[in-house]
């Protein structure tokens, strides 16, 4: 199935980044898979496989990018994005992984179940803020309970302009008006824990067949989930992507996003006495007074101060690994121009 280039998500951002020999000798596709050593990426031909230069890793390219390929079908470069999401790696390792790029829309799934987590919620939107990625939250199974209005409002304290939407995945007729979110040429995502509904609507929406599997009644987590992400095509030049459920979300390089998601307790520090307060017990704390005075929850202050931290720590912790790494290369290369001289001494 063959698409315009601007169905695509093709724009003058992307096309002023082409040279001019690029324009005449190469061609352009954005990618809708990535694995281990190669990518499926579609094009205004259709849909094929590239290759990255030296057959390696495709660790730094994302699901939704725009890249530039040769006639042997390899990549030569990615074009600069508009967005981007991505995270710290799980494990020790200090290495951030892409989990997706040039986005639109982020739909962010809860469901009205043991799955509701405000701190997640928070997360996601950090993310989302810090990309200019207009966030939805959408509550899945709103069919278990009688009312959804409690997980609404416990949403909007967080921002009382943020789009929420209740649904059950499994009416059709819920699902639809979704598509007013995003336009012919932009691209979604569902992003979310395991097991809250996000292939159920990407089947609905898209009409394809992604694996969906039961709820584990004890902990309301799926068994199966989706184990990579893909881009699909669903109607009208609009794209959507499927991630997997995400044990873990380790914020990096996000310190303005959460600031705009706790943008009220900025601002409230700034009318703090003390410009270093800790907002812990300092005479004249403007958060103390306003969780004194029940305006505040101070469990928000703590997640925001929990955020703060762990941005600040990961995000410095992947800076440091990649010094490491630069200084450790520069020494192999000063060691092996000291051996190549040695040689040709002797």
């Amino acid at each position: 199935m063959s698409h315009k280039l601007i169905e695509l998500g093709w724009s003058a951002h992307f096309m002023m980044q082409l040279r001019d020999d690029e324009l005449q000798t190469l061609s352009v596709a954005r990618v809708t898979q990535v694995h281990r050593n190669q990518m499926v990426a579609i094009s205004s031909e259709g849909e094929f496989s590239l290759s990255v230069p030296g057959h390696g890793s495709t660790g730094s390219y994302a699901v939704g990018d725009w890249v530039i390929y040769d006639s042997q079908f390899q990549v030569t470069r990615v074009l600069d994005r508009l967005t981007v999401v991505e995270r710290r790696a799980a494990g020790e390792d200090a290495r951030t992984q892409l989990i997706a790029a040039n986005l639109d829309v982020l739909f962010i799934t809860t469901s009205c179940n043991k799955d509701f987590n405000i701190a997640r919620l928070e997360r996601y939107l950090a993310v989302a803020q810090q990309a200019g990625i207009q966030p939805v939250v959408l509550l899945t199974k709103a069919d278990l309970v009688e009312d959804t209005r409690d997980f609404e409002v416990q949403v909007q304290k967080i921002d009382p302009l943020l789009p929420v939407v209740a649904l059950d995945t499994r009416d059709p007729s819920q699902i639809t008006p979704l598509f007013d979110w995003w336009k012919a040429g932009q691209t979604a995502a569902l992003v979310g824990s395991s097991g809250v509904g996000k292939s159920t609507i990407l089947n609905s929406l898209s009409g394809s067949s992604a694996k969906t599997s039961g709820i584990r009644e004890d902990d309301a987590k799926g068994r199966h989930t989706t184990t990579a992400r893909c881009l699909y095509p669903i109607g009208e030049g609009r794209w959507l992507m499927d991630t997997p459920g995400m044990r873990a979300l380790r914020l990096y390089e996000v310190s303005e996003g959460v600031s705009a998601v706790f943008q009220d307790l900025v601002d409230l520090a700034e009318e703090c006495r003390f410009g270093d307060c800790s907002h812990e017990a300092e005479p004249g704390c403007a958060i103390q007074t306003a969780i004194e005075a029940g305006e505040l929850d101070a469990a928000r202050l703590k997640r925001w101060q929990k955020l703060v931290r762990e941005e600040q720590y990961n995000s410095e912790t992947v800076a440091q690994s990649r010094s490491r790494s630069k200084n450790f290369s520069k020494m192999v290369k000063r060691v092996q121009s000291g051996s190549r001289h040695m040689k040709g001494d002797a």
